[in-house]
């Protein structure tokens, strides 16, 4: 237990860390606001939501978070804007939040689809959630079915080591139903508890990425129907409404039913975070905000509105 809070506010301060630019582009025009402001207006709230879209939280959840705002404000008959800190942190808060429903996949035998686009850190963040696995005792099987793209299998396969689990993969172009095939075979035989496979992400050409996961998803549903399904989208937060726009248009091929943002050490746009779960209903289950497999983690949105906002706590 004591291991784990020194891992949680290792992984705090490293969140802390992580979110300096967003927190930078946000608080401080908060912080700005909170100041100059002696009544609580129309203008005062016009401010704040000028501030949480060019932090990417985008319209639908800004929208969201000020109605939530002005509810509790009046509700409270506050009318100092020193006051509305609190609960504007429990009004995003509120927007971001996953339920812990949300993980089902990690106590079921379960295999997770994990998609993305070339260069948003998909094969790191399937080899850290092969660590994060493996750490609470599941035992992981790694499927390189990304086979069209230079050297994923070999990448892949480093961070099957790294993280200390098996790994099922072929030649490069060779056909990535025959790998999912031979990956399920193996976690049956050896009761996985989960099976990830690393598929493609060509945007660009949407009938075949549609082909191919179709393919790949009938397999599983031949071969392994009794599996917990789950199809997570990695995509990069430092490009902002740009990872919406990827993960609508996942949606659009597949049924997604989470997201891996990484990156969000590198960007001020760590808002996209409550954009992605409001604007497609699709929760961000895990964030990276870093290289290591330990930052890699749950999202959590207390923690992530503690260390944006800067409160110094760390539980």
């Amino acid at each position: 237990m004591e291991e784990e809070k020194k891992e949680k506010k290792g992984f705090f301060r490293r969140l802390k860390d992580g979110l300096s630019k967003t927190r930078s582009s946000i608080i401080s025009g908060f912080d700005n606001v909170f100041t100059a402001y002696s009544e609580i207006d129309d203008d005062f709230y016009e401010e704040i939501e000028e501030i949480l879209i060019i932090g990417d939280v985008g319209i639908k959840a800004t929208t969201n978070i000020i109605d939530d705002l002005k509810e509790k404000v009046n509700d409270q008959r506050i009318r100092d804007p020193q006051k509305c800190r609190e609960l504007l942190m429990e009004s995003i808060k509120n927007e971001m939040s996953v339920g812990e429903a949300d993980y089902e996949f990690e106590n079921r035998k379960s295999v997770v689809l994990v998609v993305g686009v070339n260069g948003v850190g998909k094969t790191t963040s399937i080899g850290k959630l092969a660590g994060i696995l493996k750490d609470q005792g599941k035992s992981v099987i790694l499927a390189a079915a990304d086979t069209f793209r230079a050297a994923a299998g070999e990448q892949l396969t480093e961070w099957a080591n790294r993280a200390g689990v098996p790994i099922i993969s072929g030649q490069e172009g060779s056909d990535p139903g025959s790998i999912v095939y031979d990956a399920i075979a193996s976690a049956k035989s050896k009761d996985a508890d989960v099976l990830i496979i690393d598929t493609a992400g060509r945007l660009h050409n949407k009938k075949n990425l549609m082909n191919e996961l179709g393919k790949i998803n009938r397999i599983i549903d031949r071969e392994y129907p009794e599996a917990f399904r789950e199809t997570l989208v990695v995509l990069d937060g430092t490009t902002g409404q740009n990872a919406l726009s990827q993960a609508r248009e996942f949606q659009a091929v597949t049924p997604v039913s989470g997201i891996i943002l990484t990156k969000l050490d590198g960007t001020a746009k760590g808002g996209i975070a409550a954009a992605i779960h409001s604007e497609l209903g699709i929760p961000v289950k895990y964030i990276g905000v870093g290289e290591t497999i330990e930052d890699l983690q749950k999202f959590d949105a207390d923690a992530f509105v503690k260390a944006l906002f800067d409160t110094g706590e760390e539980s």
